[in-house]
């Protein structure tokens, strides 16, 4: 196993790393809509929420060698469901097609005031 850590996504808030590369495989640890910078979140609207969540996400797996490109499954956690068409919008931007296997479910809170978090399998 190889742990993947980059400064061009949010350090980690807990014991956990940003990713880690078992095989052919990157496993993205849940991603929130942090600045990589100042490690805050800059942004309010669930869209632009969604797409520094996914900024975060290429930036590990280029790290790790890969991309957006080889996602092969995403689970997403909303704290809204009514948000759900907003974040498939901009999600489906990111990700190409045939689109990553995914779950979406709406969760009561998250570690931080966000509302996406996103993690993901990606081929290597």
């Amino acid at each position: 196993m190889e742990e993947i850590s980059t400064d061009d996504a949010p350090a980690s808030i807990g014991p956990y790393s940003q990713a880690m590369v078992h095989g052919d495989t990157v496993y993205v640890s849940g991603q929130g809509p942090a600045n990589p910078e100042s490690r805050e979140v800059e942004v309010d609207d669930i869209q632009d929420q969604t797409a520094q969540t996914l900024e975060n996400i290429g930036a590990i797996l280029e790290a790790a060698g890969t991309s957006l490109d080889n996602v092969i499954k995403a689970n997403v956690y909303v704290t809204d469901m009514d948000n759900y068409d907003a974040v498939n919008e901009v999600y489906a931007e990111y990700m190409s097609e045939p689109f990553p296997a995914r779950c979406a479910v709406e969760v009561s809170d998250l570690p931080i005031d966000i509302g996406v978090e996103i993690e993901v399998v990606a081929a290597t």
